[in-house]
């Protein structure tokens, strides 16, 4: 029913600019006829019929060019340009008919007639939006501009701002282009839920003077007493150029002051072609307040477009986001293989969305590493050039009570890999690694320590075959990361658990992780171990405060954090590479690559052989004494955690890290 409403009114509005531009003209006709003709201005009729002559032939180009056809309250810089354009094309017209010779009407007449025509139309059009954009503020100059949105209308706009709306009070952190474009949005759309009250700025420019009526502060005088003279509600973030830094002590300071803190997704930064511009809360990822890294480039691009490439556990959250990653790339075939259908079909489901049609070969294959016919049938089946390995057990205290499905799965499944990578001359292969691989106190880190050592063996073989690994830290978002277990524990009412304060961890985003691994498989020569420059560690308990903070909550108030003990085989800190000494710096600055001696293919072979003995005996502590037997740096976390506990190293991690928040508090 409004819909149809809103039709029907449409022409009424149309023809009244149309009686509005009748009306303009005729007053800039009178105006200067007096002005250039004085008392005379009536005489000769001629002149008279010239103007008119202008005016038809103005309105026949508006129509042609639907001037009229625009909704102006909604026009940008294209409707202008139409009307514009249209009254140019009326004046050529004008001038080539050689009607001023004919009727005697100066030059200098004529060019101010259409002018100055030309600058009361516009005038009326921007008058017109510009009463609609803000006649909704329930003051005197929205009472103004609600009576003149009357005039140029016939409709009636009602204001909801005021009292007893409902809407929320917002303090607009930025008042530059990202923030004037928020409050512009929702200054003019009636029907939005937001209400900004107030800019806060660090430009002395632009502090203490207004925008659309709103004030801008510094950062100085947003004080809580101050903001709660405006009635604040909530704090919006709509900045483009900050640091990780600056955002993390904002959020701090506002959070610190009980607001209700949000981002401004502005349409050319995060949400362009995804979604609508919007305010939001922090999504996990930003909870490290870090800058998210970016390292994919052309040459890598360049690298995988029109290749066969096969991504194993591609329905996992990092295969997942490697097929994405991939596909973008226009690879001539995109191979997934999983053991879990239903991960395997809605990424495949996800990326005939996300792409045009048959712009990518997508290809899915329900099969398990460890089937090593069936994952042969795939190799002769496809060919693949880039077999990217990301398929694995990654759970740490699962794997210490399933040692054996760890060893097949993980160690055994990847030499399937490996070996038919090999047979089938694949190009290059990349397998997807772990900080945990590094002097590993579990089961899971230890046979993907034994999985690197595989890799590394095999690249130094006489295979055609390019290998590769690729380490990284915790990653967010992912199925096995604490974040969801928190998220359900706040849902629950808490606490949340965390196995221990002190724990401090690397973090990554699904996309970085994925994308380093892209990228330095691109550039592998062959056997290395890449690692990311992974910024700054994390601890667990921040991560566990930040999250209950944005949720609404107060830590140890709404929401206790408890202390449950080490869980089997974790680790206080985790190490991103085994020896300093071994790391260079590659042409990226943020991947580096550490070398390490590989194995000679038959020490591989004999200790797996070892390692299929302790498989056939039945018992998973078989297989962890073999494990610890095979891998030399594998140690039992008390050990380690011991040695780390009474280290400088670890004392002086910890310092540093508290160090670092109290100067960003302070700052």
């Amino acid at each position: 029913m409004n819909e149809e409403k809103k039709q029907r009114h449409s022409y009424p509005i149309r023809w009244l600019l149309v009686f509005y531009d009748t009306a303009i003209y005729a007053a800039t006709c009178v105006l200067l006829l007096v002005i250039y003709h004085g008392s005379n201005y009536l005489k000769p009729e001629e002149k008279w019929a010239q103007v008119i002559m202008a005016f038809v032939l103005i309105m026949v180009f508006r129509f042609i060019i639907k001037v009229y056809k625009q909704v102006w309250r909604y026009g940008g810089i294209q409707s202008y340009l139409r009307l514009i354009f249209a009254d140019g094309c009326a004046f050529l017209l004008f001038i080539a008919t050689r009607l001023t010779p004919l009727f005697r009407l100066t030059a200098v007449t004529a060019i101010s007639l259409f002018c100055i025509n030309l600058l009361g139309s516009l005038s009326i059009r921007m008058l017109y939006r510009y009463t609609y954009k803000f006649g909704n503020q329930d003051n005197f100059p929205g009472k103004i501009l609600r009576f003149l949105y009357y005039v140029f209308s016939g409709n009636k706009l009602e204001t909801d701002i005021g009292t007893g709306t409902n809407k929320i009070n917002i303090a607009i952190i930025g008042a530059g282009r990202v923030g004037t474009s928020l409050a512009t949005d929702l200054i003019g759309t009636p029907e939005a839920a937001y209400l900004p009250r107030c800019f806060v700025d660090v430009n002395s420019e632009k502090v203490g003077r207004q925008i659309y009526g709103i004030p801008v502060l510094s950062e100085e005088e947003a004080t809580s007493s101050l903001l709660a003279r405006y009635d604040i509600q909530e704090v919006v973030f709509a900045i483009s150029n900050i640091t990780a830094e600056e955002r993390k002590a904002l959020y701090d300071h506002y959070k610190g002051m009980g607001f209700k803190v949000k981002l401004y997704d502005y349409p050319t930064m995060r949400t362009a072609g995804t979604r609508k511009m919007q305010l939001r809360d922090f999504d996990v990822d930003e909870l490290l307040f870090r800058r998210e890294l970016n390292v994919i480039d052309e040459k890598t691009v360049e690298y995988y477009r029109g290749k066969r490439v096969l991504i194993t556990g591609g329905g996992g959250s990092i295969g997942s986001e490697l097929c994405r990653q991939v596909a973008k790339m226009g690879p001539g075939m995109l191979i997934i293989l999983d053991v879990y259908e239903n991960g395997a079909y809605d990424v495949q489901q996800e990326l005939k969305g996300m792409l045009e049609k048959d712009q990518v070969d997508v290809r899915v294959e329900i099969i398990s590493i460890c089937n090593r016919e069936a994952l042969e049938r795939v190799f002769s089946k496809y060919k693949p050039q880039i077999v990217l390995h990301a398929a694995a057990h990654k759970h740490v205290p699962l794997m210490e009570h399933n040692c054996i499905e760890a060893v097949e799965n993980n160690v055994f499944g990847t030499l399937n890999v490996v070996e038919l990578s090999e047979k089938y001359g694949v190009e290059r292969f990349m397998m997807v690694s772990t900080d945990k691989a590094v002097n590993p106190t579990n089961v899971m880190g230890a046979t993907k320590r034994m999985c690197e050592m595989i890799v590394q063996a095999h690249s130094a073989g006489e295979s055609n075959t390019t290998f590769s690994a690729t380490r990284f830290g915790n990653v967010l978002g992912s199925s096995g990361s604490v974040i969801p277990l928190f998220k359900r524990q706040i849902s629950n009412g808490g606490p949340i658990t965390i196995t221990d304060k002190r724990i401090i961890r690397y973090f990554m985003t699904i996309p970085e992780a994925s994308q380093l691994v892209l990228q330095s498989g691109a550039m592998a020569r062959n056997g290395e171990l890449f690692v990311l420059d992974m910024g700054k560690p994390v601890k667990i308990l921040d991560l566990a405060e930040n999250l209950i903070r944005l949720s609404g909550l107060e830590p140890y108030k709404d929401i206790d954090i408890v202390e449950t003990g080490l869980r089997p085989g974790e680790k206080l800190y985790e190490e991103l590479l085994v020896a300093d000494e071994g790391l260079r710096k590659t042409e990226n600055s943020l991947i580096f690559v550490e070398y390490d001696a590989p194995l000679p293919l038959g020490e591989i072979d004999s200790r797996l052989i070892t390692l299929r003995a302790a498989i056939n005996t039945g018992h998973d502590d078989a297989v962890r004494e073999a494990l610890k037997a095979i891998v030399p740096t594998y140690k039992s976390p008390e050990i380690v955690n011991t040695i780390a506990i009474n280290s400088n190293q670890f004392s002086e991690m910890l310092s540093k890290y508290d160090e670092s928040r109290q100067n960003a508090a302070r700052n």
